[in-house]
């Protein structure tokens, strides 16, 4: 059986920040951070800390418990909700979680 690939793909909002010489990225919703020379390191490292947050979590197959304790929720529709001042899309940061697909195509998915 080959193995097919699949991904996910979060768009979380992003806050940088300089502190002295190092730039913090954050993404206050998940409560993740980290730190680069460069503000583009930075959104690098925080891409990765989150690429193994969001790992971490189907792994201990937590992921649906913790983005509800994080406030997360399905939205209805897939048109953006935007309200005058709110963040552009530089604010945000695309984080992609690469999937295997293990079992055949032809049996059916449980959920």
């Amino acid at each position: 059986m080959a193995r097919l690939r699949a991904s996910v793909n979060f768009k979380l909002p992003l806050k940088i920040t300089k502190r002295k010489k190092w730039y913090l990225a954050s993404c206050p919703i998940v409560d993740v951070h980290s730190q680069g020379e460069s503000a583009e390191q930075a959104r690098r490292n925080l891409v990765e800390a989150l690429s193994l947050f969001f790992f971490s979590c189907l792994e201990r197959n937590t992921l649906d418990d913790v983005l509800k304790e994080c406030g997360l929720t399905v939205a209805r529709s897939l048109e953006p909700i935007r309200k005058k001042g709110t963040a552009s899309q530089e604010d945000f940061i695309d984080v992609p979680i690469p999937l295997l697909v293990s079992r055949s195509p032809q049996r059916a998915c449980h959920v």
